[in-house]
């Protein structure tokens, strides 16, 4: 679906009603499937479990969950047509290794009453800018809770809300074919524009979020300072962003940081619009809005998490530990992305299944330019609990062609996310990376 020169509007306030009615707060479906199969929303994890401690970890919160089956590349036919092209391909073509354990349906995404109040205010005010380059009358959190379309539902994604700030630290790795690997470790800081208490959208200079990364390890790469500043609409003022390299001690601009560009580290397994399942500007492609299935997708990765496992614990030659991982019947926007006329970028087609209750993309698959599979990318998310957010732990994409993936958020015996970092936007400079260098 392609926006010349137009411009959608916001829905009638009748509609938006029905948010917190027969809808929740982020415009998922409150009610359960009739099968009994996946169940009301009644709020998700909005308070931590009992076992879980500030500054800890985040716990499992569904300890005693038992797998109820695990779907096989023998059994797949049995559930077909609740998996995804990619799960499909990734149990053809890498199974008995590969298989899928599903478990009961817990739809634990939550996030502040504030955030809640923000969707029905947005549901009513927010617009697509011409050609859907950006959004307005929108802030803090996702802007069409009640989408109409493909760009409507791919713009929640990138808006959605992630917390006021965050400070991390996880490792990347593209693991050779016989499972060996050398991780890269970096040091996250964000600060969301955006998602601030407060904040408008005429005075947060177009800006989403900014993050600089500082990378701790191997030995040749660290000291590297990346500087990010995400803008809102990239075609009118495009992403910023600096490099630092150690090595010259100079930070230089990285003006080709977006779009069909290798991500840093990723051995070219997987492109910078790729990170966080998707990100920057949608002008390279026209979106259509497929519906909604209820399909597994991976979901309450708490093992996954969990610092009793190391990063050998979860990589495996072609693919992750799938003990580790957790799959749960859910309802999917399904979204697909058709390469626009005269666009260059590796992928022609792209299918992207975001979860009805938080925005956040699930699963994608990525085609090339003959009409065949090429990448399968996945999230794996929890509900974070000093701040409610649900958001992913780890992230990889299999490349179906080198018989190898990229895999990041290998976070596992590092220190618990911190939500409350107390950063400042002016913290975010040029000049306070140069410094940061310096030290």
């Amino acid at each position: 679906m392609g926006f010349s020169g137009q411009v959608l509007s916001k829905v009638a306030a009748a509609e938006a009603e029905r948010l917190g009615g027969d809808l929740t707060p982020v415009g998922a479906e409150r009610a359960g499937n009739d099968a009994g199969t996946i169940p009301d929303w009644t709020g998700g994890l909005a308070k931590p479990p009992k076992a879980w401690r500030p500054g800890q970890v985040e716990v499992d919160p569904y300890p005693e969950d038992d797998a109820l089956f695990v779907i096989t590349a023998g059994n797949l036919d049995l559930y077909r047509n609740k998996l995804t092209d990619g799960h499909i391909a990734m149990l053809e073509n890498y199974g008995p290794e590969f298989f899928m354990p599903v478990y009961q349906t817990r739809r634990s995404a939550a996030f502040p009453e504030h955030v809640y109040d923000k969707f029905r205010e947005n549901a009513v005010t927010a617009e697509l800018l011409d050609n859907g380059n950006g959004v307005r009358d929108t802030i803090m959190t996702s802007p069409f809770p009640i989408p109409s379309n493909g760009l409507e539902a791919i713009w929640n994604h990138i808006l959605r809300y992630r917390g006021e700030a965050i400070s991390l630290r996880s490792a990347s790795a593209t693991p050779q074919r016989d499972g060996s690997f050398n991780p890269v470790v970096n040091d996250y800081d964000y600060f969301f524009a955006y998602s601030q208490k407060g904040a408008e959208l005429a005075e947060i200079d177009n800006k989403i979020f900014y993050l600089k990364t500082d990378t701790v390890s191997p030995s040749a790469l660290a000291g590297t300072i990346t500087l990010v500043h995400e803008t809102l609409d990239q075609v009118r003022s495009p992403r910023l962003a600096w490099r630092y390299d150690s090595g010259s001690r100079r930070l230089r601009r990285s003006p080709n940081l977006a779009y069909e560009t290798d991500l840093p580290n990723s051995s070219s397994l997987r492109s910078v619009d790729q990170k966080d399942m998707y990100n920057g500007a949608p002008n390279q492609y026209d979106w259509e809005l497929k519906g909604k299935r209820e399909i597994y997708v991976p979901y309450n990765a708490y093992r996954l998490h969990s610092p009793e496992f190391r990063a050998e614990d979860v990589i495996r030659a072609g693919h992750i530990n799938q003990e580790l991982t957790r799959y749960e019947l859910h309802r999917v926007w399904v979204v697909e992305a058709k390469r626009r006329t005269g666009i260059s970028h590796i992928y022609d087609r792209r299918v992207f299944y975001i979860d009805e209750d938080s925005w956040q993309i699930l699963a994608s698959e990525e085609y090339d330019d003959q009409g065949n599979l090429w990448r399968v990318s996945e999230a794996h998310n929890i509900s974070y609990y000093s701040e409610p957010v649900f958001w992913t732990t780890m992230e990889m994409t299999y490349d179906l062609k080198a018989g190898r993936y990229y895999i990041d958020g290998l976070d596992n015996g590092f220190p618990a996310y911190n939500f409350q970092p107390g950063f400042r936007g002016n913290e975010f400079t040029a000049s306070a990376a140069r410094r940061a260098a310096r030290r």
